[in-house]
């Protein structure tokens, strides 16, 4: 009778499982917590700076235009010309104008090429225009449509 006693009573058993209601009840404290401080709480404000109009409008470049065939045209939008010139012509005209107005905000100069011109035209052009230090050069691109 002893053993079978102390088997019955004495004995206890493993508990596997998690009692989350402590758990449960921190949480929902935090919530309250978290509910009643947020209002009061304020969002932080930032000091934009604040830019004037610029006074002068933006220069216009001096544009190279390549045709297909390889042969070079100016066109000025500043001046409102365009003309078919050589481009030793084209270097010294557009030396005489960054030498106007030079610094930041001088004249820049852009190579527009038809997509078929050969390679070695617009080089032609480039080393030109470098070689006589003309600055602010770049290339004008026709951006692909997105898909």
């Amino acid at each position: 009778m002893n053993s079978s006693s102390r088997s019955g009573r004495g004995r206890r058993r493993m508990m596997n499982e998690i009692n989350v209601v402590p758990y449960i009840d921190v949480m929902l404290v935090l919530l309250v917590i978290f509910m009643v401080t947020a209002p009061l709480v304020t969002p932080a404000q930032i000091e934009l700076p604040s830019v004037q109009k610029s006074s002068q409008a933006p220069v216009q470049p001096i544009e190279i235009i390549i045709n297909a065939e390889g042969k070079t045209r100016l066109r000025d939008r500043d001046k409102g010309n365009e003309r078919d010139l050589s481009t030793g012509e084209i270097v010294a005209y557009a030396l005489e104008r960054q030498a106007a107005k030079p610094g930041p905000d001088t004249v820049p100069v852009v190579i527009s090429a038809d997509k078929n011109v050969r390679y070695e035209s617009v080089l032609a052009v480039m080393d030109a225009l470098q070689k006589k230090q003309v600055q602010k050069v770049g290339l004008t691109v026709k951006p692909v449509p997105a898909k």
